[in-house]
């Protein structure tokens, strides 16, 4: 009898196999730091919107297909980077495609986000589509070859801001009105710090492939200070502009953590794989459990 690979004795293996690998692309452990960005400007105002199909739309949009549109791009860019990266090949931090599947992936990710920008259409008109070009425009911004903002220390930080049209289509698919302007710096901050941290994490990776990242720019030492300072930023902005002591103090408390990190800890020697993940789990959970309460009591919006 002639032998066969499984995936030709059953088609759905292969299915299976496909699928788990857009998932991995699509960054699970990255997902409910999205829903916290989605959920941020609907709280304070009642459960109603849990009512409308938008919300359950946008909530799932901003996991799966926003995030293989967004670090799917960045895993055909970064194939290089990514062999060398030991936090890759996981769902908490992204795959490690390889040759095939990378010829592959721009196809899955354009078919993937044609039913949603369908369905966006329908529920919000014209403007979604502007709100899709402005996502595919950030995302092209940061992963354009040789001169995108990815490798421009500074820039790298400031396309982050491109997540606070998170924002807007949450308020929009919702029936909300947009957020006041210090949400969005808060945001900004929080997505600015978020990557800064995975830059601190990939500093070995990027240098070892000659790509300029503000951390690999800076310093390790002078990242984690700055990442401090971007913390300190958001506890007073939550503080003074919201009166949310309790997000002040949780955001302070990292910023102590992190001048220690920098000083007397870690300092400028690599966390180890294992501490990588323990982190990003710790945060995870911390999110999953403060989802709950941003919803009812930090929605900046109703102040």
């Amino acid at each position: 009898m002639q032998n066969f690979p499984l995936t030709n004795r059953c088609p759905l293996v292969g299915f299976f196999r496909e699928a788990a690998f857009l998932i991995k692309v699509a960054r699970p452990g990255f997902w409910i730091t999205s829903a916290w960005f989605f959920l941020l400007p609907l709280g304070g105002g009642g459960g109603d919107v849990w009512r409308l199909p938008g919300f359950w739309l946008g909530l799932f949009y901003v996991g799966f297909p926003m995030g293989l549109l967004i670090y799917g791009w960045n895993d055909i860019v970064d194939a290089e980077t990514d062999r060398l990266n030991p936090r890759k090949d996981t769902f908490l931090f992204g795959a490690r495609p390889d040759a095939v599947q990378l010829a592959r992936l721009p196809w899955c990710i354009a078919v993937v986000q044609i039913p949603f920008a369908a369905a966006f259409v329908w529920l919000l008109g014209a403007k979604s589509l502007m709100w899709l070009a402005a996502l595919v425009a950030a995302t092209a911004i940061y992963n354009w070859p040789r001169h995108g903002a990815k490798a421009r220390p500074g820039f790298d930080l400031l396309n982050q801001c491109g997540y606070l049209l998170v924002f807007v289509l949450a308020s929009w698919l919702c029936g909300r009105g947009q957020v006041p302007w210090f949400t969005f710096v808060f945001g900004a901050m929080f997505a600015m710090h978020s990557h800064l941290f995975g830059e601190i994490m990939d500093h070995e990776p990027d240098q070892a492939t000659g790509r300029r990242t503000t951390a690999v720019a800076i310093g390790v030492v002078r990242s984690k200070l700055l990442l401090a300072a971007l913390l300190v930023a958001e506890a007073l902005l939550a503080q003074f502009a919201a009166g949310e002591k309790f997000t002040a103090l949780a955001l302070a408390g990292g910023a102590v953590w992190f001048v220690a990190d920098a000083a007397v800890l870690w300092r400028a020697r690599p966390y180890a794989t294992w501490q990588m993940r323990l982190a990003f789990l710790g945060w995870n959970v911390v999110a999953a459990l403060s989802a709950p309460w941003m919803w009812h009591a930090a929605n900046f919006a109703a102040r």
